[in-house]
C-alpha cells in the first residue's frame, strides 16, 4: 500500500534525486512521482523490484498449476504418459 508520504512531484525528485535514492533504498516501498498533480510515475528501488517480478512469477505458477488440476479434475487433458510417448513418437525417440 502506497501511503501519502509516497508520492513527490517530478521536479522534487529530479532536484533532491541523492535523498530520493537513499529513502528508497532504505524503505524498500515505491515512490509515485506526479506531473501537474497527476500521477504518472512510479519509482522503486532495483531489489524491491526484482522481490516484486519474484512474487508475480510465483503467483502465475500458483494459478498455473490451480488451472491444470481443475482441468485434470474436469476430466481434461491427458495422462502424462500419453503425452510423453506421443513426443517421442513425433520427434523420432527411442523409448
Amino acid at each position: 500500500m502506497i501511503n501519502i508520504k509516497s508520492i513527490q512531484s517530478l521536479t522534487d525528485f529530479k532536484r533532491n534525486t541523492n535523498q530520493h535514492l537513499k529513502e528508497l533504498k532504505k524503505s524498500r516501498r515505491p515512490l509515485v512521482l506526479t506531473v501537474n498533480g497527476k500521477a504518472e510515475l512510479v519509482v522503486l528501488d532495483a531489489d524491491s523490484f526484482q522481490d516484486f517480478l519474484n512474487k508475480i512469477e510465483y503467483s502465475e505458477t500458483v494459478r498455473d498449476i490451480r488451472e491444470g488440476i481443475e482441468s485434470f479434475e474436469n476430466g481434461e487433458g491427458e495422462l502424462a504418459e500419453k503425452g510423453l510417448a506421443e513426443l517421442a513418437e513425433k520427434y523420432d525417440i527411442p523409448r
